[in-house]
């Protein structure tokens, strides 16, 4: 056989061993049971404080906002929204709404510049914890920590408390349906959860002793005990990628997880161009690799094999009369395609993109070598104007590396 139909055949036995050694990670049936509310007797649902860290919120919280405070939940349930620094009115429109809407007990505040060492989002949520853990009525059992562009279905509180409680979880966290809108976000955005579930495969993730460790940050629900035992968010103060520490730490500290894909949560966050798309993925995607060139190098051959080769062997069996690695190509090709399917049925997406995967894993291989240029050019944790220090400078940092994912690829 010639060497491309050699690197085919490597790519159909990398595609096996996804397919059938990773998790079922290409399944999209990890949500929130149905059933589950029956775990938690009527009048003694837990008490849930929400911490939602918000900067430059304006223009997403007249959708987000009132989904939380309306919210259908017998148990005493109370808002914290942090305004993390915002220029744009986000703190007085978030009061504005809360005594338009009513209902629930709402506290907006600010807690200044980040302390050295944290990230914004990360000190806008120990504020947050800190409030909710001294309020008057006592701490809530239950944190919800999600973001000023999650918007939940009026059930959403009920039924994450349900399945901690059913299934005796110390945190639970839901994948928020991303928008999927524009022609762009249509391209990218599923390709994003699939490459993500991939990563963390979510069966892993839920199995009770494993070493998997994940979670979605738009929207955990996490038990105030077990975040208290796990240092949360201290024990990762500098992480970029919060909600995978997040859940490292609450796992480090024996607590349980769960992590699914979301049914009546979406983010409404939009990602109009491939520029905003390309941000969100480029300054974090080496964090996931540990900041190291040789994962780097790795993870780009692995993509090239398992993404783009296939393509490559077809068109060397159409061009060539290769035959051997035209039908390799296609058969690795085929599993590729097949593996997105899910995928896009989730997003309500044409199965017609399946085909072309590739094209935007070749995307997310130039977006992941990008994100490695930004890091060591000093711009690497770049988001909402302001830019981190690399998460080596430090003592800190070198606990975020050490939450780093055990699986970087």
């Amino acid at each position: 056989m010639s060497t491309i139909a050699w690197i085919a055949l490597a790519s159909v036995v990398a595609w096996g061993w996804l397919l059938l050694g990773r998790g079922f990670y290409w399944r999209t049936d990890q949500r929130l049971p149905e059933a589950a509310e029956e775990a938690v007797e009527a009048d003694r649902w837990p008490s849930v404080a929400v911490v939602v860290p918000a900067r430059d919120a304006a223009e997403l919280l007249p959708r987000t906002l009132p989904s939380l405070l309306t919210q259908d939940y017998s148990g005493r349930l109370a808002v914290f929204l942090v305004d993390d620094g915002s220029t744009d009115g986000t703190g007085a429109l978030a009061r504005e709404l809360a005594a338009r809407h009513g209902g629930r007990r709402v506290t907006v505040s600010s807690p200044g510049a980040p302390a050295p060492g944290w990230t914004g989002k990360l000190w806008a949520v120990r504020h947050g914890i800190a409030l909710a853990r001294s309020a008057r009525e006592g701490g809530p059992e239950y944190l919800l920590l999600t973001d000023a562009d999650i918007a939940h279905e009026p059930d959403s509180v009920r039924r994450l408390v349900a399945a901690a409680s059913a299934g005796r979880l110390d945190l639970v966290s839901q994948m928020a349906r991303l928008r999927t809108a524009g022609g762009w976000e249509r391209r990218i955005v599923p390709a994003f959860v699939y490459f993500f579930a991939m990563l963390y495969p979510f069966r892993w993730v839920n199995r009770a002793g494993a070493r998997t460790a994940a979670a979605a940050g738009g929207c955990v629900l996490l038990r105030t005990a077990t975040a208290v035992r796990a240092g949360v968010p201290e024990a990762y103060r500098q992480a970029v990628i919060d909600d995978v520490s997040l859940a490292r730490a609450v796992r480090r500290a024996g607590g349980r997880l769960w992590l699914g894909l979301a049914d009546r949560v979406d983010s409404v966050r939009p990602y109009p161009g491939l520029a905003d798309l390309w941000s969100m993925v480029a300054r974090c995607a080496y964090a996931q690799l540990w900041h190291h060139p040789l994962v780097l190098v790795a993870a780009v051959a692995g993509l090239g094999l398992v993404f783009l080769a296939p393509p490559a062997a077809v068109a060397a069996g159409l061009l060539a009369g290769d035959a051997a690695a035209g039908a390799l190509g296609a058969a690795a090709w085929a599993a590729m395609a097949a593996s997105y399917a899910p995928m896009l049925r989730y997003y309500r997406q044409s199965l017609w993109q399946a085909p072309a995967l590739p094209v935007t894993a070749a995307l997310y291989l130039c977006m992941t070598v990008d994100s490695a240029v930004r890091h060591y050019r000093g711009r690497g944790a770049q988001w909402k104007g302001r830019t981190y220090p690399r998460p080596d400078a430090g003592p800190a940092g070198r606990r975020a590396e050490a939450a780093a994912p055990e699986h970087p690829a």
